[in-house]
């Protein structure tokens, strides 16, 4: 699954334009390597969203089947890490 559709899928972004506009601007990196929006993501890979205050990582549990999640789910597809 592309990275844009994941961060929209399981509500860590709003909406999938939003994604993208980071993505676009470098805020988003995998591996400290910031990365374009039709890269796939992996079960294991760390997301770092480098938000103003601070930045955030998630690890990515799993991958959705479907094209949108519940947010009461979205705990089953990624979990917020400290570092």
């Amino acid at each position: 699954m592309r990275i844009d559709k994941f961060l929209n899928a399981v509500n860590i972004t709003k909406k999938r334009s939003i994604a993208q506009d980071m993505l676009t601007s470098g805020v988003i990196k995998i591996d400290g390597i910031p990365i374009k929006a039709s890269r796939n993501i992996k079960t294991g890979d760390v997301i770092e969203i480098d938000y103003l205050e601070k930045p955030r990582f998630y690890q990515v549990l799993q991958i959705p089947e479907q094209k949108t999640i519940k947010k009461n789910e979205s705990h089953l597809y990624y979990k917020e890490i400290q570092e």
